[in-house]
């Protein structure tokens, strides 16, 4: 049994399209974001094997001093690059990460990052991508790269 089988709870319905997961992707989330997307203020706009785009607020995503937290920032790369290698597995195959690496270019201190996420290789088992963050005003906050691997889904 795969979780394809499964139909889709109005909740999850709901938070699926809350946070711009376009209707068709759906079966593919059967139990939802989990908790750290909706936590972050993550919101996708654009979801593909291919290219996945996504905004972030800064705020309260900040460490201590009030820029946006490194881990935040690699938080926001990983998972787009996880959904969109999820989205290239379909159904019959789920991603895992098995490698995230990323550089911090500059501060962001307010307002809103985007970040979008280009494939490099989607593979019947390994899927790489490259997520490029930027500030509102177009500037590099962070550039990552992150390998996942395609393996089978099972029911939980």
């Amino acid at each position: 049994m795969t979780d394809s089988s499964l139909e889709l709870s109005p909740t999850v319905i709901a938070e699926l399209t809350a946070h711009g997961v376009p209707e068709k992707l759906h079966p593919l989330f059967p139990y939802g974001l989990g908790g750290l997307i909706p936590a972050m203020g993550i919101r996708l706009s654009e979801l593909s094997a291919e290219r996945a785009v996504a905004t972030m607020p800064v705020a309260p995503n900040t460490q201590p001093a009030g820029l946006l937290h490194g881990g935040a920032s690699v938080v926001l790369a990983e998972t787009l690059g996880s959904l969109a290698s999820g989205v290239h597995g379909g159904v019959e195959r789920m991603a895992v990460g098995v490698d995230v690496n990323a550089t911090h270019l500059r501060p962001a201190t307010a307002g809103y990052v985007t970040a979008v996420c280009t494939a490099v290789k989607l593979g019947r088992t390994v899927c790489v991508h490259t997520i490029e963050i930027t500030d509102e005003a177009g500037r590099g906050v962070c550039s990552a790269r992150i390998t996942n691997m395609l393996i089978p889904r099972t029911a939980r």
